[in-house]
């Protein structure tokens, strides 16, 4: 990690413009949809893969990657052109109706999840979407990289709501999810951890054992997630990451003063993705509030 100082020259305008766009994401939520774009044409309820061409100044400048998480070193060469996706929309999506967003980590090089999670996401109509090369092996900062893309493309041609805009993994590629919940707050309203989690201080877990931060966040940007941004911890009681998460949460999360985080412990389970009534109550978490109505 490096020094703020070492930035303050070229980012210094940054944090104005991280801040301006968390409090448009709280305030205004759903962006314009693009009828023109693929996504539309998708089957509902199928799996498709797609590509996209355009990246954001959240991904795409290699300056502000690097200053959002105060590294040391510089990103690597990146184009989202050259990246694949897979995405499903919910089931019974009626082609118009406003939906939420789910961003998936894996922690392999393709993006699955439990097949019975498929009816939990159109449950609350939330549309998948995960990228391929995008585990355990590929660095850091093409994996967040390549999450914000999926989040600015699909916001792009799809009605999606801005208030319901998740970010999530499994393992690794919650770790990951868990900077990018925090780091680039302003795009993603909720974060669900499932089986591991990354903090910006040293924690300290119910074993003694103490887990280095892993970035540093924008300090104006910082305020307005605490307030703002909702975070699910899942974890599992034999899960081997089970420590690590009850220490981020207790002395990360809570006494840093975020002011919507919580923990949800599967009993008997250990290091693998939630079963699906776990993610329900994960969603229904970080979708509190935001629904017009209840998801059935």
């Amino acid at each position: 990690m490096a020094g703020k100082n070492g930035f303050a020259g070229p980012v210094k305008a940054l944090s104005g413009l991280i801040s301006a766009l968390l409090l448009a994401t709280a305030l205004h939520g759903q962006e314009a949809a693009s009828p023109d774009r693929p996504l539309p044409e998708l089957e509902p309820g199928v799996w498709s893969t797609v590509r996209f061409r355009e990246s954001p100044p959240q991904s795409a400048d290699p300056i502000q990657v690097r200053y959002r998480l105060m590294a040391a070193e510089d990103p690597p060469a990146y184009d989202v052109a050259k990246e694949s996706y897979r995405i499903l929309l919910p089931g019974d999506w009626d082609g118009k109706s406003p939906l939420g967003l789910f961003i998936w980590i894996h922690a392999g090089d393709t993006p699955q999840i439990p097949e019975e999670w498929e009816k939990i996401l159109t449950k609350h109509q939330l549309v998948f979407i995960g990228a391929n090369r995008s585990g355990n092996p590929r660095n850091l900062f093409d994996r967040i990289r390549l999450a914000v893309d999926a989040n600015h493309n699909v916001r792009l041609q799809l009605p999606i709501d801005g208030r319901r805009v998740y970010v999530s993994g499994f393992s690794g590629g919650s770790r990951v999810a868990s900077m990018l919940g925090v780091a680039w707050g302003e795009m993603f309203s909720g974060t669900i951890c499932c089986m591991g989690v990354n903090f910006y201080t040293d924690v300290t877990a119910p074993d003694g054992k103490v887990y280095g931060l892993s970035y540093l966040p924008d300090e104006d940007l910082l305020p307005l997630v605490k307030k703002h941004c909702r975070f699910a911890l899942v974890t599992g009681e034999t899960d081997f990451n089970r420590a690590n998460t009850l220490g981020a949460f207790e002395n990360g999360f809570q006494k840093e003063g975020f002011a919507h985080a919580r923990v949800f412990e599967i009993p008997g389970h250990g290091h693998s993705p939630p079963p699906a009534a776990w993610l329900d109550q994960a969603i229904s978490f970080v979708d509190e509030g935001k629904r017009t109505a209840p998801a059935p």
